[in-house]
């Protein structure tokens, strides 16, 4: 069955090199429009879905060295929204110019990414020359393996805390993940209409591992970062995040989850070169 169009409107873009794309109700315009200016970029080309080069055996091990606990009996639906485990893999490079992350399965399966949108060459400069951009708003989309947006990220200018604003491809707002403290154990709360959903919690003051929980202080999920390597961990940028969703979520959680899944190194990021 053919699905009905959406109605006419300005959508997160599906090629990914903007942040949004006006549709006019039949069809993807020439409408673009990044960061607040508006530019004429023509449809029609390829939408990029970031890849990592990383062999399936390194994927599961990634799982394995995060353990299983409390994802026992949740079955899976093939998707980034119902699988219960995630395997988050940042491209290496040397230099970050865009944040590009792979979405696995726990069975090595890449079911999803996330892409950096409508950065100016001037953003670019100021990433590959300096530290500066970690203060700067970083723009994602989190699309499916067809490059379809499923959600919208905006990690707004920063100082000190952090927040992510979570959308719709539609536009439409989800909710928030606000960095409620600097000093310590990080702490992020899951906000959306003006309500608690929960909190994400470091539990050391790196911050390289988190436990999720929601507004009764259950823990619903655990982020863990895995070990890749001194050298690739010294000389690149990539990192490794195992996502464990313990049972199936309701709206709003559930999106602010995989928002987090993905996001929390963005938010967090100090650059060693610079500032951080």
């Amino acid at each position: 069955m053919t699905q009905p169009s959406p109605p006419a409107g300005w959508y997160a873009d599906p090629a990914g090199r903007h942040e949004k794309r006006y549709f006019d109700g039949q069809q993807w315009t020439e409408h673009v429009n990044s960061h607040g200016r508006a530019g004429i970029d023509p449809p029609g080309a390829p939408s990029h879905v970031p890849t990592v080069q990383r062999a399936p055996d390194r994927v599961q091990r990634d799982v394995q060295r995060a353990g299983q606990a409390g994802v026992a009996g949740y079955q899976g639906g093939g998707t980034l929204f119902t699988e219960p485990v995630l395997v988050v893999n940042q491209k290496a490079k040397l230099i970050e110019i865009n944040n590009e992350y792979a979405i696995y399965d726990q069975h090595a399966r890449q079911i999803g990414a996330v892409r950096e949108v409508g950065q100016s060459n001037l953003k670019k400069a100021a990433r590959f020359l300096s530290s500066l951009d970690q203060y700067m708003t970083h723009k994602l989309q989190i699309t499916d393996m067809n490059g379809q947006p499923v959600l919208a990220l905006t990690r707004p200018a920063k100082f000190v805390k952090s927040r992510i604003l979570v959308e719709a491809p539609n536009g439409q707002p989800i909710g928030e993940i606000v960095q409620q403290n600097a000093i310590g154990k990080i702490r992020f709360g899951l906000e959306s209409g003006g309500h608690n959903y929960g909190m994400i919690q470091g539990e050391n003051w790196r911050a390289w591992n988190f436990s999720i929980k929601d507004h009764t202080g259950a823990e619903v999920a655990r982020i863990t970062k895995t070990w890749e390597g001194l050298a690739k961990t010294m000389f690149t940028t990539a990192d490794n995040y195992v996502v464990q969703i313990h049972k199936p979520l309701e709206e709003p959680l559930r999106s602010l989850v995989l928002a987090a899944a993905v996001s929390v190194d963005t938010a967090l990021k100090q650059d060693s070169r610079g500032f951080g």
